[in-house]
């Protein structure tokens, strides 16, 4: 794949979306989602089919396999074989969103046609992929029942994710600590009408699968909503941030060693990586430890990644005709960050504990969009906003403000594994007093700032599954460990000190 150019906002780009924004008018942005998505989602839902289901239903909506009960313990001698059908079902529900949209004329007139051409098939293709999990987990431990309740999708309208019910775009989240400790998100009160003003502000949605108008809001009419714990007299007060750039070299990918190691492209959008120079889906603890780092302090030879950030200007980036960007619904030019700032900051109620090396840590959900906000965890605000905080909108900021993108990562740590089956379990979010819960031990908690400057208005979007619709609610971020073990006692001296240490 070429390597993709790092763009930075500029007075032509800035032009080229105020052109835009004239001539789309006030539908233009709202008129980029009409292709049908796929996505999956509660197994438990059903949607309705009616006559008219194109206009009614637009999104093919699956349950969420990797999250289930029955892969919550996947034994470590079938954990590569799960993983690597996990992404192949992520890549089936892709080739489902593609077929939808290149088949979109023939199910406008035939709702029929839908069932036949992409919801039949996308079942076969998924009962035949569940069974091969059940085998590779029968082999070794107990065969999980009930998989292959998993394979059926459903239609269902794609301007509204679950229990919203399509009210203005959501409630804008409930945040009350226990993922990442921002609470009261707000933005979906106000995002149907402010939407961000913007409506006919945005000259993107090119790929034809968002953003649209409501998913963006005017920072300004949000109230304030951070509020922080109190940190108790046996808490850990001090911080360490490492410096490790801003991605100057360019280094993307489109995989996710951490969700799908082993498999090209598995995280089907392109991400941002500062850190470890070696992280790709074929990396290995052995070789992510002998990688460079853009780290100015060598001991941290950690990964830090998450989805770029593009500018929806109708601009093609030199990734537009391969798999992760173009192909999949991820077009405009990448932005180069202005400014990454990662802080690592101790527990209000504790002392902190080292993280085990290789600890391996998701933050957010790639598809709260479909599966719902449960594990969603990014917030979104502008410089000199960040009091107000939001969960599920793009915020438009004022003249001279830049938007930032916030991830408070998880804090607790079971005290024994660095990763787990679905990647969650070995870590969790500190209670809404900052306490650690079941045992677990409070880590330094890897905050993550990234700040863009992009031209006001709606006119950006992160990249997502082609199914989630570029929804600011699926911006999620990774890390793994690679400290040495020198600079971690230092991270929590300094952390468990009270001291402020680079």
């Amino acid at each position: 794949m070429p390597r993709t150019s790092r763009k930075r906002s500029t007075l032509a780009n800035r032009a080229i979306v105020a052109t835009a924004a004239l001539l789309l008018g006030g539908g233009g942005l709202v008129a980029v989602n009409v292709y049908a998505s796929a996505g999956e989602g509660d197994a438990n839902r059903s949607a309705p089919r009616t006559q008219n289901v194109w206009q009614s239903m637009s999104t093919i909506d699956c349950p969420d396999v990797a999250t289930q009960d029955q892969l919550a313990n996947v034994p470590d001698a079938a954990r590569s074989e799960v993983d690597r059908n996990l992404a192949l079902i992520d890549s089936q529900i892709t080739e489902a969103y593609q077929r939808f949209a290149d088949e979109k004329a023939q199910i406008e007139r035939d709702p029929r046609f839908a069932d036949n051409a992409v919801l039949n098939p996308l079942k076969d293709k998924r009962t035949a992929t569940l069974e091969r999990i059940a085998i590779s987990i029968g082999r070794v431990a107990e065969r999980p029942q009930g998989l292959e309740g998993l394979a059926p999708c459903t239609l269902r309208a794609g301007g509204t994710s679950p229990g919203q019910g399509g009210q203005n775009g959501g409630q804008g989240g409930q945040d009350d600590g226990q993922n990442g400790g921002q609470p009261g998100q707000n933005g979906g009160q106000d995002g149907g009408q402010d939407g961000g003003q913007g409506d006919g502000q945005n000259g993107g949605g090119q790929a034809g699968n968002g953003p649209e108008a409501s998913d963006f809001v005017d920072i300004t009419t949000v109230r304030p909503n951070v509020q922080k714990v109190r940190t108790a007299r046996g808490g850990s007060k001090g911080t360490f941030t490492t410096d490790c750039g801003v991605n100057e070299a360019g280094k993307f990918n489109s995989d996710n060693v951490i969700v799908a190691p082993g498999v090209s492209n598995g995280a089907h959008h392109m991400h941002d990586y500062v850190g470890n120079q070696a992280n790709d889906a074929f990396a290995t603890d052995d070789s992510l430890a002998a990688g460079e780092t853009s780290c100015r302090n060598q001991g941290d030879k950690s990964t830090y990644y998450w989805p770029v950030l593009r500018l929806q200007n109708g601009q093609d980036e030199d990734d537009a005709d391969v798999d992760g960007g173009g192909k999949e619904g991820n077009v405009g030019e990448i932005q180069t960050p202005s400014q990454v700032t990662l802080t690592f900051a101790g527990s209000p109620k504790s002392k902190v504990t080292a993280m085990p090396r290789f600890l391996r840590i998701i933050t957010g959900d790639a598809k709260a969009f479909t599966n719902g906000d449960a594990n969603a965890n990014a917030s979104w605000s502008c410089t000199g906003f960040e009091n107000r905080q939001l969960k599920d909108k793009y915020p438009i900021c004022p003249e001279g403000s830049q938007v930032v993108r916030t991830f408070k990562f998880q804090s607790c740590w079971d005290g024994r594994n660095a990763d787990s089956a679905n990647h969650r379990t070995h870590v969790a979010f500190a209670d809404r007093n900052g306490r650690c819960q079941n045992g677990f031990k409070a880590i330094p908690q890897l905050q993550q700032r990234v700040v863009y400057d992009v031209p006001p208005g709606p006119g950006f979007a992160v990249d997502s599954f082609p199914e989630q619709l570029h929804k600011p609610i699926t911006d999620h971020g990774d890390f793994i460990n690679v400290f040495d073990d020198k600079l971690m006692k230092k991270v929590v001296s300094c952390v468990n000190g009270g001291r402020t240490c680079r």
